[in-house]
């Protein structure tokens, strides 16, 4: 057996406040969130998404794979925001297996009245503290490590 590639003192330091601020940051964003429109994290993530995509739906399965859900997960997730009257769901047009998640008008006010408290809150938690240098290396690091995981999700 090899032995573990231990952290240095400056790693460690790296690797426990990355920890401690994502904790922090995400619990932040959700309670702003929730305080200015009633949302939740969960919520925002299902609106957002399928308010980018062309015709406001997507297919369930393509939904939970992009938010990195259990098909159970978001199932749950969905009959919850339906009764809420956020999304709807549809057949899959030629895929009476599958089903598509769509916006509602009603969702589709949701998000709308949620993204600028959303996007200032992420200013006002994280954007404003970086200099123009640490958001480029920011941008840099975060592009180069989703790549690498999303090139090794299957194995």
């Amino acid at each position: 057996m090899t032995e573990p590639r231990w952290l240095d003192q400056r790693e460690n330091r790296a690797w426990r406040g990355y920890r401690r601020m994502r904790g922090l940051l995400d619990l932040q964003l959700a309670r702003d969130l929730a305080a200015d429109s009633g949302l939740s994290e969960p919520d925002y993530d299902v609106l957002s998404t399928l308010s980018e995509t062309e015709g406001h739906r997507l297919r369930m399965i393509d939904l939970a794979g992009w938010l990195l859900w259990s098909k159970s997960r978001l199932s749950h997730h969905i009959t919850r925001m339906e009764q809420r009257g956020l999304v709807r769901r549809e057949e899959s047009p030629g895929d009476g297996r599958g089903a598509v998640v769509a916006l509602t008008p009603a969702g589709l006010d949701a998000i709308v009245a949620a993204a600028p408290g959303h996007v200032e809150s992420v200013r006002r938690h994280l954007i404003d503290h970086l200099t123009e240098d640490e958001l480029e290396t920011l941008a840099a690091i975060t592009t180069r490590v989703v790549a690498h995981l999303t090139a090794h999700a299957d194995t």
